[in-house]
């Protein structure tokens, strides 16, 4: 050592601010990949754990509330901190942000928090809205730069067009994507004229790109949302949570597209099939009624016929009992009318009454002689 160096006094306390001060200005913000030690969350508001490998070891403090994906032992995982010394002399990370890496731990992670948000009710089929049949208004959460938010744009264009795209532009990735996206659905959700309907897109990549939609924070963010929402993440293969949380969930941003608008093609030839099909169903119903009228007019002019055919033959033998009845033809049979001088019938003559008797061709005055019974003089 140089006797002439001048070597500087702290305090305690000013050589850990000095050595704070360094870390701000040489590494302000960090990301340390390691595995999850130790574990623990303390009166529900502070998480403490040690991330290490096989050489070195890391302490690791949290809030709670900067906490969006379920951690346990042994898991791989990249924090974000800010690197100091405590004013009790150990050097920490105060952690900003904490996401699994590796398939193993990504998976791991991801059926915890699926386990615990679907305990909660927050994937229940019976609270997914219907999507609207033609929306004419829809907010759009991507990346603008995005090959997947192209493909949505153009396909929406070529299947209908003429529709109002509300855009926010978030990161999709990253440390950052999960709170710009939740800040993009407050922004569509609390807006004056909403969306009718929030498609969330991303385009294909590895899990470890995917994990930002697995963010807890971001799964209630969704659930929460006024607005109906439709997600178009990744690969038909790719199921985040906030799949899970949607009300419907595309398996890219293109299919996004094609379940929101009809083919406007499509639209017009089934309209084209619907008026030659009600065509054809209009001109069979006047046919079948125009059968039936007839067959109504046959089988009403054969009853008439037989309701006058009936009368006739009822009048015929009225006719004929008419006949009958007609003194006239009882005449005819060889009987005979006997009048008293009045012209009435007589039905009990009496000896000595002049009557008159009518047969079928003469009249006769005569006087009663005698008066029988039964035939019998």
């Amino acid at each position: 050592m140089n006797n002439n160096e001048i070597i500087p006094i702290f305090s305690v306390s000013d050589a850990v601010a000095l050595f704070n001060q360094m870390f701000e200005t040489a590494t302000p913000m960090i990301t340390v990949v390691g595995e999850v030690a130790n574990f623990k969350i303390n009166q529900n508001k502070w998480v403490f754990f040690d991330i290490r490998d096989e050489e070195s070891s890391l302490n690791c403090f949290m809030s709670l509330f900067n906490l969006h994906t379920v951690v346990e032992d042994g898991m791989q995982v990249a924090v974000t901190a800010r690197p100091g010394v405590t004013k009790w002399g150990k050097f920490s990370l105060t952690v900003c942000g904490i996401r699994p890496v590796g398939e193993g731990s990504i998976r791991r992670a991801f059926e915890l928090l699926r386990a615990k948000l679907d305990k909660e009710g927050l994937f229940a089929l019976k609270r997914k809205r219907p999507l609207p049949k033609l929306p004419q208004k829809i907010g759009v959460i991507s990346s603008v730069d995005a090959a997947g938010y192209k493909d949505f744009i153009k396909i929406l264009d070529e299947r209908f067009g003429g529709l109002e795209i509300l855009v926010a532009p978030v990161q999709v990735q990253g440390d950052v994507a999960a709170e710009q996206i939740i800040a993009a659905l407050k922004f569509f959700n609390e807006n004056s004229r909403p969306p009718e309907i929030i498609a969330i897109l991303r385009g294909g990549g590895s899990r470890d790109d995917l994990v930002a939609f697995d963010d807890e924070s971001l799964v209630r963010a969704v659930v929460a949302s006024r607005v109906p929402t439709i997600t178009g993440i990744g690969h038909e293969i790719d199921t985040t949570l906030v799949d899970l949380a949607a009300d419907v969930r595309a398996s890219t941003p293109s299919n996004a597209a094609e379940i929101l608008v009809p083919n406007r093609r499509e639209i017009i030839a089934n309209i084209g099939a619907q008026l030659r099909n009600l065509i054809t169903k209009t001109e069979n119903h006047f046919c079948m009624v125009e059968s039936r009228i007839q067959s109504d007019n046959l089988r009403m002019s054969n009853r008439l016929g037989e309701i006058v055919c009936d009368i006739e033959n009822q009048l015929k033998y009225l006719m004929a009992m008419l006949k009958q009845l007609n003194p006239k033809t009882v005449l005819s049979r060889g009987y005979a009318i006997m009048r008293d001088s009045a012209g009435c019938v007589i039905v009990r003559p009496s000896v000595g009454d002049t009557v008159q008797v009518e047969t079928k061709t003469a009249v006769i005055d005569a006087e009663v002689k005698k008066v029988g019974k039964n035939g019998k003089i």
